[in-house]
């Protein structure tokens, strides 16, 4: 079964999923840590891969930018693809304004 955001199928997608924003980052990921890894999603760029990793299955797959984009993601993951753990990893940024001393 496959979504709007997702071509995957129930069985491609790992338990466990590794989420960055970037969708390069995802490819990336998926190229330099993971075994036979595959190729499941690329709707809207939202590349997915699922692969191993030290044994384990994961999927690494991007979440786009925003709190929409992941909770859509995120949803679908959890909901359809009865996903058991997401793990965001990527960067995080405070934004400073001229005027704040912080």
């Amino acid at each position: 079964m496959s979504t709007p955001h997702n071509e995957a199928k129930l069985n491609e997608i790992a338990k466990t999923v590794i989420m960055p924003g970037d969708p390069l980052r995802a490819k990336y990921i998926a190229e330099n840590f993971l075994t036979d890894a595959k190729l499941v999603n690329q709707v809207r760029c939202a590349y997915a891969y699922t692969g191993k990793y030290k044994g384990k299955e994961v999927t690494v797959m991007a979440s786009g930018m925003g709190m929409p984009s992941m909770g859509i993601y995120c949803y679908e993951l959890y909901k359809i693809y009865g996903v058991e753990n997401i793990i965001r990893i990527g960067s995080c940024r405070r934004i400073f304004t001229p005027d704040a001393i912080i």
